[in-house]
């Protein structure tokens, strides 16, 4: 199996050289190794069998299903948590799709967790498959999860997995990769290519198998069938325990086990040089192993059969006492943990880090162990298939010639057959045009995969799991290993029960989806969401299981308890947002509570003003899920009132960050204020009293110029405030007798970042002389200082409003009395009234565009 974590770590990758050593018997072995059916001819000697095997390696894995159906064993003992025996028999059910885990958890702490994943192309998944097939008994032998999650674990975000990095700093014996050390052996630089050529490519009674003898020795140059994987699960196995017979039987029982004895030998010979390879925690396991291979024996006799990593091999073939073992794990703390099955996905297979296998391609490695033969055109199909679905010209002839040209290069780099590398150099040149681009979408659909697996309603869950299960199918929302947006339209049922399962999971921490910018409308009754279902949300699930058993109740309790908690009135507002998205009218109370106590606490304008708009949202949001939001607009417009007392004098004084600060905060307020306007029952008076805050910012000397900028621009953009007088402030800015970097910043404040304040120079060019003229009076000596200000105000424009303004400059100030639409003294361009024969002129075109026919002349008279 795996570390705790249920991935191949520290010491490298388990590798069984399974069918890369067969030398006769090929027919009858290989369909043994495709269906796992016991082939004539005589049993194997007795055991205990040793299978050692790489974890997620299809060659591993036809290896098993070979030695299993030639050896048929009373038992089946596979590397996995002992906790998860009862669990083994729902492998069998139809509904049991793999890439599945084991999920072992901390029931005090459940985000203490474990992962043990298994494709259907891994070792110990056919095994228990076979096992259950055949009605032999199947058993977990790793170390209990009950010690492993109470052991010490590496960072939290890091799984539970002990990497090679988390251990280099603390072992004087280096971590060794198997697979790496044998590859190099044998003359390799990618221990990949080595693995492929050596196992993968030489599939039992496969064309590139027959007649080359033992494969992994040759291809070492030991003389002995050798092979290894990753992981610290990875490594050897040797074919029998102590005491036991050998592998040879008759002759396909032979076949099937001679490359684990070879393997064995391989790893035996590693283990000695590299001892127990920078993971002294295997030494535990290994001994919890060897007794519960003692007891298994005890029961069936010798006819064991043990699927574990290769690595382990070596130790569990070693003579020691029942003493000696017990000895090593006395004392090992405890914690009372679960276990259940989870949904797994390829593309976490594929992770190195986290809860991953660290396998770069599982949808190449599920090809090659679900086709039986022509493995290269058929993959060449696949990739055909999906370029097509793209859109892109694919035709049979590309598919032949890229199966061509990736036997070509296998044959080119003396490979037995064409590999990953191979074929994705053809399907790059062939039928991507030696792009790139479509080769990432065949990586990320094909060579790696979006398959999420799925576990029968029958397995083990959280109540809260259950509910949340129960709610997906309801409302017809599937979870997806691939990321995709949803669109929702607040009017419906349907997708308001969506958006409120969606923001309560949210607020529980179970990130599943997360809110983005609609594409389409942006009223107030639209929501557009990215989802991507990932496994380690159950984790997320199971923790937050202590706060209810429905996701409706936990998500109350949660924030019932939060509102309590919280000390900041932002973050009160901002949870009793979260209420109503989420559709909690039970919590509301208590957060209502908790908000007008700190609320009436808080005399901190900016806290007050950070906490304003999330309340104005909050209303926005509760008219359209038609919730009552009464005292919530109370307290809304309380905070409103005070901040229009609080904000003049908060807004002097300050230095550049805090001036830059309390402007966003301004901002904010201003928006949050036309929400409560637009509200069914706004505040009276708030209009005015707000435009009263925002001239005397205007009009203050001691205001920060970034402030007086920006209140200016909010009263103009709402007509508030008279082109005119806008001109003369800015004229007041910008005269001479005011500091150059106190002018940068106003005009920072009032024409600065995206909204729109470049348009604004570009239609009114009054404003855009009074910028170049005081531009071009700032003394030389002070330039330097005030430059970083305006580039950062004029670099956020549109690099097309960059260039009309730079066109109008160049082309300087219309004369006294000048139109820009006479075109006789001044070239076209903005000006102030409107040009109704160049509009004319326009008309033609934009009907052409809306789809509107020309109205007959006369006509709209």
């Amino acid at each position: 199996m795996t570390s705790p974590a249920g991935t191949a770590t520290g010491a490298g990758t388990a590798s069984t050289a399974g069918t890369a050593a067969t030398t006769g018997g090929a027919a009858t072995t290989g369909e043994a190794a495709r269906t796992g059916t016991a082939v004539p001819g005589r049993r194997a000697a007795s055991g205990p069998w040793l299978l050692g095997v790489r974890h997620h390696g299809p060659g591993s894995a036809r290896a098993v299903l070979a030695a299993l159906a030639a050896a048929r064993p009373a038992a089946v003992l596979i590397e996995g948590p002992p906790e998860g025996d009862a669990l083994l028999p729902l492998a069998a059910d139809p509904r049991m799709r793999p890439p599945v885990a084991l999920l072992a958890h901390a029931v005090d702490d459940p985000g203490r967790a474990s992962f043990w994943p298994m494709a259907a192309f891994s070792p110990e998944w056919v095994a228990i498959r076979w096992a259950l097939d055949h009605d032999v008994p199947v058993r977990f032998i790793d170390l209990p999860a009950a010690h492993s999650l109470a052991l010490k674990e590496p960072p939290p975000g890091a799984g539970s997995e002990e990497t090679a990095g988390a251990r280099a700093g603390e072992e004087t014996t280096p971590v060794v990769d198997p697979i790496r050390v044998l590859a190099e052996t044998a003359g390799y630089d990618d221990p990949e290519r080595w693995w492929e050529d050596v196992v993968e490519h030489r599939s039992p009674g496969g064309p590139a198998e027959t007649g080359r003898g033992t494969a992994v020795g040759r291809n070492t140059g030991t003389g002995r069938n050798t092979g290894a994987g990753q992981g610290s699960d990875a490594g050897g196995p040797p074919g029998a325990a102590p005491d036991a017979g050998g592998a040879g039987g008759g002759s396909d029982a032979g076949d099937a086990l001679a490359p684990f004895v070879a393997l064995a030998e391989a790893m035996g010979a590693l283990r000695e040089a590299y001892g127990d390879g920078g993971q002294p925690r295997d030494a535990v396991r290994e001994a919890y192993m060897r007794i519960q291979l003692r007891t298994a024996r005890k029961e069936f006799g010798n006819d064991v059969a043990v699927v574990c990593g290769a690595w382990h091999v070596p130790a569990l073939a070693a003579r020691t006492t029942l003493a000696a073992d017990r000895a090593l794990l006395k004392g090992l703390p405890k914690v009372r943990t679960d276990l259940t099955w989870v949904p797994w996905t390829h593309r976490r297979l594929a992770r190195h880090s986290g809860y991953g296998a660290g396998i770069d391609s599982p949808g190449w490695y599920g090809h090659l162990f679900d086709v039986a033969d022509r493995p290269i055109e058929r993959w060449m199909t696949k990739v055909a298939g999906l370029l097509r679905e793209e859109d892109r010209f694919v035709s049979t002839a590309h598919v032949i010639e890229a199966v061509r040209l990736a036997e070509t290069l296998a044959a080119l780099r003396g490979r037995p057959l064409a590999g990953l590398g191979e074929t994705t150099d053809a399907v790059r040149a062939v039928m991507c045009e030696g792009s790139d681009v479509p080769l990432a979408l065949v990586r990320d659909r094909l060579i790696v995969g979006e398959t999420l697996g799925e576990v029968p309603d029958t397995a083990p869950a959280v109540p809260l799991q259950r509910d949340l299960t129960r709610s997906q199918r309801t409302l017809r929302l599937k979870p997806e290993a691939s990321e995709r947006e949803l669109d929702l339209d607040l009017r419906k049922e349907t997708d308001a029960a969506r958006s409120r399962l969606l923001h309560r999971l949210r607020l529980l921490d179970v990130g599943w989806g997360d809110p983005v910018a609609g594409r389409g409308s942006t009223g107030t009754f639209r929501e557009s969401w990215r989802l991507s279902w990932e496994p380690e949300l159950h984790v997320r699930v199971a923790e937050a299981g202590v706060w209810g058993t429905t996701v409706v109740t936990a998500a109350t309790a949660k924030a019932e308890s939060g509102a309590v908690a919280a000390t900041a009135l932002a973050d009160v507002t901002a949870l009793a947002e979260h209420c109503l998205l989420a559709g909690l009218p039970d919590a509301l109370p208590v957060v209502m509570r908790a908000l007008a106590d700190r609320a009436a606490l808080d005399a901190d304008v900016g806290h007050l003003a950070d906490a304003l708009p999330a309340l104005a949202r909050s209303l926005r949001y509760g008219d359209v899920r038609s919730t009552d939001t009464a005292a919530l607009a109370e307290v809304a417009a309380g905070l409103a009132e005070r901040i229009c007392v609080g904000l003049p004098p908060a807004c002097t004084g300050l230095d550049a960050d805090g001036a830059e600060a309390l402007r966003r905060q301004v901002e904010a307020v201003h928006g949050a204020i036309g929400l409560l306007l637009a509200g069914t029952a706004p505040a009276e008076g708030l209009r005015e009293r707000w435009d009263a805050v925002l001239h005397k910012l205007a009009a203050r000397d001691t205001v920060a110029g970034i402030i007086r900028g920006r209140a200016t621009r909010l009263l103009l953009d709402e007509g508030r405030l008279a082109e005119d007088e806008a001109a003369r402030l800015m004229g007041l800015a910008l005269s001479p007798g005011t500091p150059p970097a106190d002018a940068a910043a106003w005009i920072e404040g009032f024409v600065g970042g995206a909204s729109g304040g470049g348009m604004l120079l570009v239609h009114d060019e009054r404003l855009l002389g009074l910028v170049d003229a005081w531009l071009t009076a700032v003394p030389a000596e002070m330039f330097t200082d005030v430059l970083p200000l305006l580039r950062r105000t004029f670099s956020a424009y549109e690099p097309g409003v960059r260039r009309t303004l730079g066109e109008l400059v160049r082309r300087g100030p219309v004369p006294e009395g000048a139109r820009r639409d006479d075109v006789g003294r001044v070239p076209g361009g903005f000006g102030p009234g409107l040009d109704r024969a160049r509009a004319d002129a326009v008309e033609p075109v934009l009907r052409l565009l809306i789809g509107r026919r020309s109205e007959p002349e006369g006509a709209a008279g």
